[in-house]
């Protein structure tokens, strides 16, 4: 008898099941079986059909399907990613349903309607090599869709997966929109345990795009008088203010940022008269919670702030103690004009041009000069100050001008965290490091959601031989301040040397905006640790073109604050390693 021939076809394999079902059935057995349940029918079978798939198998907390191209099935395996990260959004994290996929393409056995064969072994080991809510392919599927998909993926080496005679190549799978443009790569954020908000800029409707530094000086009011409240998550301003003249969807904006609601809003300023319209949404669902218009003289704007702040919090958290609510807006000032002054300040403080610090003191100068009790100016001011002469190498005389302006700061207002923030920089400028740590852990105290006051606590630590724990809070800010400014990147940066971690630190070194000297010896230094003499070198190159009179010696007497003398010492060797002059 003629033995029956065995049919084979060449298919692309997609294999997924839920992350922890075992986990899941045990907290809430009938509850997963009907959200898993759900997702599979409500999501995976329609998303397979679109592109041509066909399910196989179904388990109990997966499927198994099979496509007759693999750009289909990679395809559909990133849509329905990015649906369940969505649908996960506000779903408490001990709670959601993630799926794991891997995708193979081979030659595989057709037995009735089932498939069987390495090619199908290979996607379910491929499967649970994969994160949750990941994708993870074998090397035949990335080389054939890498140009279709213009697929962003991490090489993860060969694998010797289990009852696979050969070791498989896999690949990691980045959703588009996955990576951040940050120190740190990371998936859709998890949303914290307690309710999260994120202020988008408020809309300058006034007709004069000079108005727009106002209406910014307004969100980010908010967003301090928010941050103050222990009980609420806030992301910083600069991760919030990233998302300005974009249409983005709500949702997209939470998952970015890791946020349940966000707030918008528009000012229109005409004369003395003002108008700020405000409204609360859900991020995942893009429902309004609460709107709201303001009418007022200019003259009651910080009223205004007050107003808008005390009904976030109250639509958020409930009832919060009355006085809480009274200090979390202290007037900064009386004087409309120097408020402006500070305003426009900022925006050249933050800036990056080259007379940006200059125009940045002129204006803080001026608030000053209009309101001699307005605080932050005073603050604001001490720090701008010691930008215009090279930070931790001010000459001693600035140093001592500008110690005058911030302890003056913090007289007039002792309740003020960025008094306090700023007079924990120069007393770390002076290397009196127990002072410093003082006020800096003050500023955080008194504004514990502030991403920026984190950071420079993390900062300390590592400059006073901490860097564990320096690390520990500088990614408690980025987490706040996800999409944070680049003066962050070189605080990580040090933290990650001193810790031995040369390639992430040369990562964050390279994060930099215009680079200078010092921020390129420390990126010299990584290289030179890591045995990359040619990277090395150009930045040595690069340094002697910017000060020719480098030598590493002057550089550890007069920029470096690390208080350790071995730390000093392991930054010496990575200099010289360098090239660096001694």
């Amino acid at each position: 008898m003629t033995q029956q021939r065995i049919q084979r076809k060449l298919a692309a394999i997609l294999a997924a099941d839920v992350v922890g079902y075992s986990r899941l059935m045990g907290q809430d057995e009938e509850g997963t079986h009907a959200a898993v349940k759900a997702h599979l029918e409500g999501l995976f079978e329609p998303c397979l059909a679109e592109n041509r798939g066909r399910v196989v198998k179904r388990t109990g907390d997966g499927l198994l399907a099979e496509f007759p191209s693999v750009v289909d099935a990679v395809r559909c395996s990133m849509v329905i990613q990015r649906a369940m990260r969505d649908c996960n959004l506000s779903v408490p994290t001990d709670r959601r349903i993630e799926f794991r996929i891997g995708v193979n393409v081979g030659d595989v056995i057709i037995e009735s309607d089932d498939l069987y064969g390495d090619g199908v072994n290979v996607a379910a080991r491929l499967e649970a090599l994969a994160e949750p809510g990941g994708i993870c392919v074998s090397a035949d599927v990335y080389r054939q869709v890498k140009s279709s998909l213009d697929l962003d993926a991490d090489d993860l080496g060969e694998q010797l997966l289990k009852n696979i005679a050969e070791p498989v190549r896999a690949y990691k799978v980045h959703l588009s929109d996955e990576r951040q443009v940050t120190s740190i790569d990371a998936h859709a954020l998890p949303l914290p345990d307690k309710p999260s908000v994120a202020v988008l800029p408020f809309d300058n409707l006034s007709g004069q795009a000079e108005d727009t530094y106002f209406s910014d000086g307004i969100t980010e009011d908010i967003i301090t008088g928010l941050a103050r409240f222990r009980s609420l998550f806030v992301v910083a301003r600069n991760s919030s203010f990233s998302f300005r003249g974009k249409s983005i969807e709500f949702a997209e904006i939470g998952r970015r940022l890791g946020v349940s609601f966000i707030l918008e809003g528009s000012v229109r300023r005409a004369g003395k008269r003002l108008r700020i319209t405000a409204q609360l949404v859900e991020a995942a669902s893009g429902m309004h919670l609460w709107a709201e218009h303001y009418d007022r003289n200019l003259d009651d704007v910080f009223t205004v702030q007050d107003e808008v702040a005390q009904t976030i919090v109250a639509t958020l958290v409930g009832r919060i103690e009355e006085a809480r609510l009274q200090r979390s807006f202290r007037k900064p000032t009386e004087s409309l004009p120097a408020y402006e002054c500070v305003l426009r300040g900022l925006a050249h403080f933050r800036g990056y041009a080259e007379d940006d610090n200059q125009k940045a003191y002129d204006l803080f100068g001026r608030a000053v000069a209009l309101d001699p009790g307005y605080a932050l100016a005073h603050a604001y001011l001490a720090l701008v100050l010691l930008g215009l002469h090279g930070h931790a190498a001010a000459p001693a005389d600035v140093l001592d001008e500008a110690f005058a302006m911030a302890s003056r700061a913090l007289d007039l207002d002792p309740l003020e965290s960025g008094c306090h923030r700023a007079l924990g920089l120069i007393w770390m400028y002076r290397r009196d490091y127990e002072r410093a740590e003082y006020h800096t852990r003050r500023a955080h105290e008194l504004n514990p959601n502030d991403a920026d006051r984190q950071m420079s606590l993390g900062n300390l630590f590592a400059m006073r031989g901490k860097p564990e724990e320096g690390l520990d809070w500088m990614q408690s800010a980025l987490r706040l301040n996800p999409l944070h400014p680049t003066w962050y990147n070189p605080q990580l940066g040090m933290a990650l040397y001193s810790l031995r971690r040369y390639g992430e630190a040369a990562q964050a070194f390279r994060h930099i905006s215009n680079p200078g000297y010092w921020s390129r010896a420390r990126l010299a230094a990584c290289c030179a640790q890591l045995g990359d003499i040619a990277a090395a070198e150009a930045q040595r190159e690069a340094i002697l073109r910017q000060r020719p009179d480098f030598s590493t010696a002057d550089f550890l007497r007069a920029d470096v604050l690390l208080e350790r003398a071995d730390d000093r010492e392991h930054l010496r060797e990575g200099l010289l390693k360098a090239g660096l002059p001694d």
